[in-house]
C-alpha cells in the first residue's frame, strides 16, 4: 500500500464484478472524480489519452443498445437491485450522522 492510496478522498460503496456485490471506492477528487473504481490508486492515476478518446467513441456509436441494456440490468438483475438499495442505506446513515449535530453560533 502506498501513502497516496491513505490520503486519497475517496468513500466506500457497494460495486458489481459480474454477479457478485463486491466493496469499491467512490473518488472525490482528481481526473476520475465520482467513478467507481476497484483500487484507491486509480483516482490519482494518469489518465491514457488514447483509450479515453477510443471508449468516448464507442459509447457514442453505442448508446441506444447500452441504454437498453442497462436499464434491464438495473431494472431486473436481483444483484444490482441489491446493490442500489445497500449504497442507498449508507448514503441516508452518513447523512443521519452529520444532520444530528447543531451549528454553533
Amino acid at each position: 500500500m502506498l501513502l497516496r492510496e491513505l490520503t486519497e478522498a475517496v468513500k466506500t460503496a457497494w460495486g458489481r464484478s459480474g454477479t457478485k456485490t463486491t466493496r469499491k471506492y467512490r473518488c472525490t477528487s482528481g481526473p476520475r472524480k465520482g467513478r467507481l473504481v476497484a483500487k484507491p490508486s486509480t483516482c490519482t492515476a494518469p489518465v491514457n489519452i488514447t483509450k479515453s478518446k477510443r471508449f468516448t467513441q464507442t459509447k457514442q456509436r453505442k448508446a441506444p443498445s447500452i441504454k437498453i441494456k442497462s436499464r434491464r440490468t438495473k431494472t431486473f438483475n436481483p444483484a444490482s437491485r441489491r446493490l442500489a438499495k445497500s449504497n442507498l442505506a449508507r448514503r441516508k446513515a452518513s447523512k443521519r450522522r452529520t444532520s444530528s449535530r447543531r451549528k454553533k453560533i
